[in-house]
């Protein structure tokens, strides 16, 4: 090395250079905020929604604006919750190595991310889709953020109340193609509403030692034998069915949706009943697995069916 140059990686008026790898990992941990994996489920209702609704086709645009706004907002969401839950995160061995309980990530900077990415996604939905998708889609933050998330720590009902939002992509999908709330867009609300229940209480006996060491209240923490964990897994799964049914009832679908959808149906009460008989990891884990693929299979033969009428 000459006498007076600066080091490798070092800038000559003595900074270092600016590192990618960091800018990198940065990047990594702002999209982490958005729960992307979580919110692939929020675009397939919303798109299912959306095509549901216009059976002839959608328009490129309307589904890119529809899509992409929805995403916005979903994402923002997500961030924001985890800025109020940063806390009860690094608590719990699943959600400890998140970018702010590591402090990979200011809350500031957490906070103010899930603000923009909901502004902006509001914005367009307001601007390119409709009023009433971004309505939908801004109950769907309030709710999510400022009603479900504080509600964690003191009652499990919290469980109930967040399947409200978790059931509103399809109808932001339906108003994006119709400008309007409708009975069928009810219909599949109360579909993603019943599912997410046991899907919710299989998640909840699964890490129940994680949610105990955080103090949030769900029914296995506050029930440890799980029965009524069981029983609730059951009776909505049960609920489910008939619920599941009802697209046939208000014209969106015909005798091949409804036979999918009758043994998708028998199925998921079938793995309740042994999951309500028998509380394990096994049972839990089959019907949350069971949970995860349900709703894209049936979504996916309702809008098939839909499509062919």
């Amino acid at each position: 090395m000459k006498p007076g140059a600066p080091a490798a990686g070092v800038h000559p008026h003595g900074a270092a250079r600016p590192d990618a790898s960091v800018a990198v990992h940065r990047l990594a941990d702002f999209v982490a905020l958005t729960k992307p994996r979580l919110n692939l489920l929020v675009l397939v209702t919303t798109l299912a929604g959306l095509y549901l609704a216009s059976p002839a086709g959608v328009e490129v645009t309307l589904l890119v604006n529809t899509l992409v706004g929805t995403a916005l907002v979903a994402g923002g969401a997500a961030a924001l919750n985890q800025v109020w839950e940063r806390r009860t995160d690094a608590l719990m061995r699943r959600t400890s190595t998140r970018p702010l309980p590591r402090g990979r990530l200011g809350t500031g900077e957490g906070a103010s991310f899930g603000v923009v990415l909901s502004a902006i996604g509001l914005a367009q939905l307001a601007i390119a889709v409709n009023a009433t998708a971004a309505a939908v889609a801004g109950w769907t933050l309030i709710s999510y953020v400022l009603v479900y998330t504080p509600l964690k720590l003191r009652t499990p009902l919290a469980t109930l109340v967040g399947a409200i939002p978790g059931a509103l992509p399809p109808v932001i999908g339906w108003s994006a193609a119709t400008g309007r709330i409708s009975l069928e867009a009810l219909v599949l609300f109360g579909i993603v509403f019943f599912w997410q229940m046991p899907h919710f209480l299989a998640i909840a006996w699964l890490y129940r030692d994680d949610y105990a060491n955080a103090a949030i209240p769900l029914l296995p923490v506050l029930e440890p034998d799980g029965r009524r964990t069981g029983q609730q897994a059951l009776v909505y799964s049960a609920a489910l069915w008939p619920v599941s049914l009802l697209p046939a009832a208000v014209g969106l679908a015909g005798v091949p949706y409804m036979m999918v959808a009758t043994v998708l149906g028998l199925l998921f009460v079938w793995l309740a009943l042994r999951f309500a008989r028998a509380r394990s990891m096994a049972t839990a884990r089959a019907l949350f697995l069971f949970s995860i693929t349900y709703l894209p299979l049936l979504l996916g033969a309702l809008v098939a069916d839909r499509l062919w009428l």
